[in-house]
């Protein structure tokens, strides 16, 4: 038997003085309030009253043993003089009551109450044992037995934990913790400093899904799941975690079988440096934006959660005493959780550091100022793993992090969608459910997905979206396009998913006949000719200069007349094949011409899902203001079918004139 189940036995034994229940104990009430029968292993409660004279015992089976009189309800079966008579067998099952006894009395762990005198047992549950300012608590023992206690209300686990630094436990530890346990430690320390929790022992009942026994651990005050940091239990200790600001909150929680030690926890206080898990986050020096102290030193550790993958560091704000080398004060950036990995770069004075970009799932930064002139410091953002990536392909697929699951909250992300010049981007929205609009103002003012056309912030703003809402498609004007994800600190939601896909550069022109389209060949460098036709592959394009040109008459190639808005309009299907291997990847644009006004126009028609492009629209404008001025000379349509109806106009005026002459 262990050590704490052979104490926990040894406490059971030892009389307590409790509160007295109304009506108080009686002569020689000095028994032991807190282990009563039903506190003392009985999970169910008596359906009689039992009343005995002597000595008596009750027992799980529903004995009752005395020397003298025993009464048994409800069949009011006595027995006098020192018999036995046995209760009702099977549990201990009923509703409502108290217990009285006179005497005194010893409960063990068995489940057995002996003691002299009169013990009165209507039927009562075992929560309900307890004097009224004390409350039960359920605690295991070996070979599956457990053992009821009252315990006053300080020893409640969970609690506000507010001083600078401090350790907190699972009940009971470095026993067995209590069955059907909830507590709640909520961490909070000065504003500007962040915690830092760590694990010196941590052993709770395991299942793959921490469904009976776990601990979870929030990222804030608010246990939404956006803040859960993650949910653990088993033997494996939790990493340590970083706070992305001055609260944490602890949740452990057990069911009512199979109790382990628990654990034992420590948090302090740390307005500089930390481990840093999440898979974003934001990086100030001390008293950011004010000047850092002197004889600072900085370590903060980015890696280590779940996100995996390289990290990526963003400066926004950079203001550190300078010198030669870097010698006084600096910022160093290692590829790796420790000093020893490769060092990234060394940097001070005034120039912001060039973005980084790590080669392992882990990064430290490491901070230092000398005993005299300061700065402004430094203010950075990391992104990891699925929370920020670089699209280079003609179409892609992304989404929020955890999609469809709620994604965390303290979230800036970023996708950047990088295409060759000539291109534009069009984004479509296949699913979006964000926190929704400020009911004060009426915008996106908490988690919000925004677009920017270019690489960075500081282009213009294509659009701002929040809630749960049906969005047409966005159109980059240039060939990058940068989406940024921003969460607060409360309510997540299940997020987004977007598909992009690259709108091949071109200019489509027609004449009364035929149609005239050219493609940058820089555009489509990895295609071969016979990869772009326009209706047949008999129609391919062919290579003339830098384009690739389709010349073909509307009698040709697929071409069919059609009416629309009560116009006769003439439309074919170009295709541009980017297929690779057994991967079918063909993008498809409507080409139409209008004759009688001689305007042509081009649509996407067929991208990434072609059951969601609905929504098309006319490309040919932008592309020929933006990409016309490309080789104009060679992109000039020839519409000769006019010049040879002229002059056989005007020949036959000559001719009619000649005539009446002669």
């Amino acid at each position: 038997m262990e050590e704490h189940d052979r104490q926990l036995q040894k406490d059971a034994r030892a009389p307590v003085r409790g509160d007295l229940p109304a009506g108080g104990w009686g002569a020689r009430g000095q028994a032991a309030w807190q282990r009563w029968p039903c506190c003392a292993g009985f999970s169910g409660m008596l359906p009689a009253e039992q009343e005995t004279d002597g000595d008596a015992a009750s027992s799980p089976a529903g004995q009752a043993h005395g020397r003298g009189r025993a009464l048994l309800q409800p069949r009011r079966r006595a027995a006098r003089g020192g018999g036995r008579r046995r209760g009702i067998r099977g549990g201990m099952k009923g509703d409502g009551g108290t217990r009285v006894l006179q005497g005194e009395g010893v409960a063990e762990p068995s489940g057995a109450l002996r003691g002299t005198g009169v013990l009165v047992v209507p039927v009562v549950g075992w929560s309900r044992c307890c004097a009224p300012r004390l409350h039960p608590i359920r605690l295991p023992l070996e070979r599956g037995h457990h053992i009821h206690r009252c315990v006053p209300p300080g020893i409640k686990c969970g609690g506000v934990l507010s001083a600078p630094y401090g350790n907190f436990s699972s009940p009971n530890f470095p026993g067995r913790y209590p069955y059907e346990t909830e507590c709640t430690w909520l961490i909070v320390v000065a504003e500007g400093s962040s915690v830092l929790l760590s694990f010196s022992h941590f052993e709770l009942e395991y299942h793959a899904a921490c469904a009976y026994d776990y601990l979870q651990v929030y990222n804030g005050a608010a246990r939404d799941q956006g803040n859960l940091l993650g949910t653990f239990c088993g033997r494996s200790p939790p990493p340590p975690f970083s706070s992305a600001w001055h609260v944490m909150a602890v949740v452990f929680r057990s069911d009512r079988h199979v109790a382990k030690r628990g654990f034992a926890a420590a948090y302090r206080k740390d307005a500089c440096g930390g481990q840093l898990t999440g898979l974003s986050g934001e990086i100030t020096s001390p008293r950011y934006p004010e000047s850092y102290p002197n004889n600072a030193e900085c370590r903060w550790s980015i890696g280590g959660g779940s996100g995996g993958g390289p990290l990526t560091l963003v400066f926004t704000d950079f203001q550190v005493e300078g010198g030669q080398g870097c010698g006084f004060d600096y910022v160093a950036l290692f590829d790796g959780p420790t000093t020893a990995a490769p060092r990234l770069g060394r940097y001070c004075g005034s120039t912001r550091p060039p973005r980084i970009v790590s080669s392992t799932p882990h990064l430290l930064i490491l901070f230092k100022s000398d005993f005299n002139i300061g700065g402004r410091g430094f203010k950075a953002h990391f992104y990891s793993g699925e929370c920020q990536e670089v699209f280079t392909a003609v179409k892609g697929n992304l989404s929020s992090p955890r999609y469809p699951n709620f994604y965390p909250n303290n979230l800036k992300c970023q996708w950047s969608i990088q295409l060759p010049p000539g291109y534009r981007i069009k984004v479509f929205f296949l699913d979006m459910e964000l926190e929704g609009r400020s009911s004060l103002t009426g915008g996106c003012d908490y988690d919000h997905l925004a677009a920017f056309d270019g690489g960075t912030e500081n282009g213009s703003l294509l659009g701002r979206w929040c809630g749960r809402e049906s969005l047409a498609p966005v159109t980059s004007r240039s060939n990058q396009l940068l989406l940024v994800l921003h969460t607060d600190r409360n309510t997540a939601k299940r997020g987004f998913s977007i598909a992009y896909v690259g709108v091949v550069p071109m200019n489509v022109s027609c004449t009364r006949t035929d149609f005239h389209i050219q493609i940058p060949v820089q555009s489509l460098a990895q295609l071969e000719r016979n990869r772009i036709y326009l209706g047949t592959p008999s129609c391919a394009a062919q290579v003339v200069g830098r384009n690739f040109r389709i010349h073909t008459r509307f009698d040709t190639c697929g071409t069919e007349s059609q009416k629309r808005n009560n116009t006769s309009v003439i439309v074919s299907t170009l295709y541009i094949d980017f297929s690779a291997g057994d991967q079918e990847d063909i993008h498809q644009y409507e080409v139409q011409c209008e004759p009688k006004r001689k305007e042509a126009s081009v649509t996407l028609i067929a991208g990434p899902h072609p059951s969601r492009l609905s929504q098309a629209e006319n490309l040919v404008d932008a592309q020929q203001q933006e990409g016309g001025a490309t080789d104009a000379r060679e992109i000039k349509s020839q519409d000769t079918s006019d010049i040879v109806f002229i002059s056989v106009c005007i020949l036959a005026g000559l001719l009619m004139v000649i005539a009446v002459v002669m």
